[in-house]
């Protein structure tokens, strides 16, 4: 029998090799089809006298890159039909069978008694090591590139075809809990630590390995399924249960504030199935998957930071009529914190990186930056020496610009300081090539009015990165009134070849990322200013989502910084321009005491040299009223703190700063930790409804301030029931760029 998406041969040795490549693809998914094949596969086999054993491998450089999350959304429009012809009951049942099918199949595996071995030749993650658990023996090939594990509950959902149920079954219940939880992929040497893999073997062996252990009359039964098998961590309700899930629950509802329904559903899951023999705790398990898949939560987030994040990394905002470009080597201006970070990121990529300041001395503590990041990742065992070696090698540090010429790209990372800028993009454009891509990492100074410094304003644009460089996975390309599309193709192919994801905005006051996050610290400020204790403030941002609170945030930013930013704000558009209480406080803090965040360790919080950071007791003072926090509505706190950032990139689509909504939601969560489980500003907006969301801010408007007030597109959308994703289809978009 032939398949689309397998071959199956059987040797002499009576093993079944079933080798998974799918065509057309880069990597191995799960669809319908795929779950079909595979169903008719383990039937085949299963009933072939002439089967010892089947190995199941994968024809690709990865093993499997999980379920293609794209075909919820057919299950979702199915339900949808199933419920307005035949009813609830029918549409819950139909997607119910429908959903599960992928468990059914790993547990057919799993119990048609043949041996099944998984030999992972590269990354299997979600359902594809879901299918390596099922199989009763799993041999990997050692590859330092191998990653393992099961990320569901980083888009919203939780492992729905039996590893919750096998994991928990294969350690101790809490570093189960720990690892469904957290959602890490693994290497193979950590998974066989944790025994996830059986054996790690050279990669000319894999195979061999796999049948080897047919041949050596492997078992065809799960641990779980054989007679007196004994919970890793004994039974639920013992004493050591006990010590597991009532701390595991408040350490669980610490972290998430009880946001994210698909982790409450792993501790559930858990926590009931290993009460019950496995094929009745795979059905609880399948329930619950099933509830959590149409969850408003898992919807936002598979949209936003599976789908939305793919299509926007694959290049949907690329001008398709300009020619990719590789870089050999780029250049970066300024070689401080910023600057050296930016050549780090770009090293790590293998390119040549001239890193320029004033003098050699400034830019080989620059070059450090790289040594220490890459000494650190020496010690945790993440690199070894070798590869540190080859990163400091493509790092040029230099004060002299003449280096610059042969770059196929030049980035400025200097003091944000327009004359300092100024300076070095005309120094910079004496010597660089007529077709050198120049970008400005700045965060606040416009790129149409810097790239009047600059000849040749076509090659102008916007690179802002985040900080830490290293640990920030968003870039935001800006472009200025007369980039062209050569600038920002070469700026997208550039962020692709860090293996970063970029959005791209047009030239306004602030951008979209530091307008935004800006909305979020004035409304800490104001909360500040008008009363509400400094805790509850902090405690509320990150019950509302965020990574942290607003004042915390801050700090982390600079208070000094925000006060700058208010001054010239002022001084550009005027007094009405800044709320007066905002300046007050900024004043304070920052010119009368001093305190101007964690870099001068002093800002809202201080930060000893031994201990964690705290409060600063201070702060009760700068208060003119001070709140009775019990008389405080915490939930309209929350929506406050949300709310402002969602109106704030509502106006920035309304202005046009922002023309594609997946990058308005896929910029709030990467470049400042907007709420994930909501998918983001806009899929917050539309997940309550344009209509509720208006009438919230016109609440908001009327006791808190004209900074509330919806804007015109708002209260069009409000008007017509419309949503942003309806409004402004991400798939024209596309074809558009």
């Amino acid at each position: 029998m032939t398949y689309t998406n397998f071959t199956v041969g059987i040797g002499a040795d009576g093993v079944a090799l079933v080798t998974w490549n799918a065509p057309g693809r880069s990597m191995n998914v799960i669809d319908a089809a795929v779950t079909g094949e595979l169903s008719s596969i383990v039937e085949q086999t299963a009933t072939d006298a002439a089967v010892k054993g089947v190995v199941i491998t994968s024809g690709k450089e990865t093993f499997c890159a999980g379920a293609d999350l794209t075909v919820l959304e057919t299950l979702s429009r199915a339900f949808a039909e199933l419920l307005a012809s035949q009813g609830e009951e029918a549409a819950n049942e139909r997607f119910f069978e429908d959903s599960r099918k992928w468990s059914l199949l790993c547990r057919r595996i799993e119990t048609c008694g043949k041996p099944w071995v998984a030999a992972i030749n590269g990354t299997a993650v979600g359902g594809g090591f879901e299918l390596a658990l099922a199989c009763h023996h799993r041999v990997a090939a050692d590859n330092g590139k191998t990653r393992l594990g099961l990320p569901e509950v980083k888009v919203g959902l939780f492992p729905g075809a039996g590893g919750t149920q096998r994991i928990a079954r294969m350690m101790q219940p809490a570093d189960a809990l720990q690892f469904l939880l957290k959602g890490d992929q693994i290497n193979v040497e950590r998974a066989k630590a944790m025994k996830l893999v059986d054996a790690v073997v050279p990669a000319g062996e894999l195979v061999k390995a796999a049948k080897d252990w047919i041949a050596a009359g492997g078992s065809a039964k799960a641990p779980w399924d054989v007679e007196g098998f004994r919970l890793p961590g004994g039974p639920v309700h013992s004493k050591a249960g006990m010590m597991v899930f009532t701390p595991a629950n408040a350490l669980y509802r610490r972290e998430t504030y009880d946001n994210y329904p698909a982790a409450r559903a792993i501790m559930q899951v858990v926590y009931e199935g290993l009460q019950l023999p496995m094929d009745q705790a795979l059905r609880v398990e399948s329930r619950y998957f099933a509830h959590i898949l149409r969850s408003p939560q898992a919807a936002a987030m598979i949209r936003s930071l599976f789908v939305s994040l793919q299509e926007i990394n694959k290049g949907a905002r690329r001008p398709p009529a300009v020619p990719r470009r590789t870089f050999k080597k780029i250049g970066v201006l300024g070689a401080g914190f910023m600057g050296a970070g930016i050549a780090y990121v770009s090293a790590l990529a293998g390119l040549d990186v001239v890193l320029v300041d004033r003098d050699p001395e400034t830019a080989e503590r620059g070059k450090q930056h790289s040594q220490k990041l890459m000494d650190e990742q020496v010690k945790r065992g993440r690199a070894d020496t070798a590869a540190r070696d080859a990163l400091l090698k493509c790092i040029e540090p230099t004060a002299d610009y003449v280096a610059l010429k042969d770059c196929d790209l030049v980035i400025e990372a200097v003091f944000e300081d327009r004359k300092v800028k100024e300076e070095v993009i005309g120094r910079a454009q004496n010597v660089i090539g007529s077709e050198t891509i120049f970008g400005s990492n700045t965060s606040t100074l416009p790129i149409t009015s810097l790239a009047a410094a600059f000849k040749d304003r076509a090659r102008f644009i916007g690179i802002h990165f985040f900080s830490p460089v290293e640990r920030m996975n968003l870039v935001e390309i800006i472009l200025g009134k007369e980039t062209g599309e050569t600038a920002l193709a070469t700026a997208l192919d550039y962020v692709r070849a860090i293996r970063k994801t970029p959005i791209v905005v047009n030239d306004s006051r602030g951008f979209y990322t530091s307008r935004v996050v800006g909305t979020y610290l004035r409304e800490g400020h104001l909360m500040l200013a008008d009363g509400v204790p400094a805790a509850m403030i902090e405690n509320v941002g990150r019950m509302a989502g965020m990574p942290v609170g607003p004042l915390a945030l801050n700090d982390e930013v600079a208070v000094d910084l925000a006060w700058k930013i208010l001054k010239a704000t002022e001084a550009d558009l005027g007094p009405e321009a800044v709320d007066p209480r905002q300046k007050a406080l900024l004043e304070a803090m920052v010119e009368k005491r001093g305190r101007f965040g964690r870099k001068n360790g002093k800002g809202f919080y201080d930060y000893p040299q031994a201990g964690p950071k705290r409060l600063w007791p201070g702060l009760a003072d700068l208060q003119p009223t001070k709140l009775d926090p019990d008389t405080i509505d915490v939930t309209e706190l929350k929506q406050r703190l949300l709310a402002i950032q969602a109106l704030e990139t509502a106006r920035c689509i309304e202005e046009g700063v922002v023309t594609d909504v997946r990058e308005a939601d896929i910029g709030s969560i990467l470049g400042f930790g907007f709420a994930p489980f909501t998918g983001g500003t806009l899929s917050y907006i539309d997940g309550m409804g344009s209509g509720a969301f208006v009438s919230l801010c016109a609440g908001f408007a009327k006791r808190y301030g004209v900074r509330f007030k919806p804007c015109k597109l708002l209260l069009d959308m409000a008007k017509k029931g419309e949503a942003f994703y309806g409004r402004f289809p991400p798939s024209q978009r596309t074809a558009a760029a």
